[in-house]
């Protein structure tokens, strides 16, 4: 990281994993040409879970290049005076594995809903039913994982943190 006067540690960076409410992935194709796209991640542990329609770009790039790179972003501030914003990051590199066991895909999808839809858990059993077998499931591990941030005090001046934090 170039910035090392922004760099965060290994906790600011999962909190902000934990909040974003999507994330963008970036991926290589079979033909070597890059494809990024926003998604709906969860932490699960040490990996990040991804739901996808079974077919298309996203799940043929995780097959064939089953390694990404993920990006999020958590609190934003537009700071007009200094011609900046203010903002949290963090971004993982990983690999990639699809699940496919029925049972591991329901435990997936389950933390899923209760990180998105928490409020219709009671509807999960039906949904997962009628879902399951169209639905991919990819687990990405956070194998590596940096966090950033840029903040401004009240005085104006850019709050300076360490690694360590």
């Amino acid at each position: 990281m170039r910035r090392k006067d922004r760099e965060m540690g290994r906790a600011f960076a999962l909190s902000v994993l934990d909040k974003a409410q999507w994330m963008t992935m970036a991926m290589v194709d079979g033909a070597g040409m890059p494809y990024c796209v926003p998604v709906s991640l969860v932490r699960d542990g040490e990996e990040l879970i991804l739901h996808s329609a079974m077919e298309g770009e996203k799940a043929s790039c995780l097959r064939v290049r089953p390694w990404v790179c993920v990006t999020a972003v958590g609190d934003t501030h537009v700071v007009p005076e200094e011609y900046t914003t203010e903002y949290e990051s963090a971004v993982v590199r990983g690999p990639v594995r699809e699940v496919t066991d029925p049972e591991e895909k329901r435990a997936a999808l389950w933390t899923l809903t209760k990180r998105y839809c928490p409020e219709h858990l009671e509807q999960f059993d039906r949904m997962a039913a009628g879902s399951l077998k169209r639905t991919a499931i990819f687990r990405i591990t956070i194998a590596e994982l940096t966090g950033k941030r840029k903040k401004y005090g009240k005085d104006g001046k850019e709050l300076k943190y360490g690694a360590e934090e």
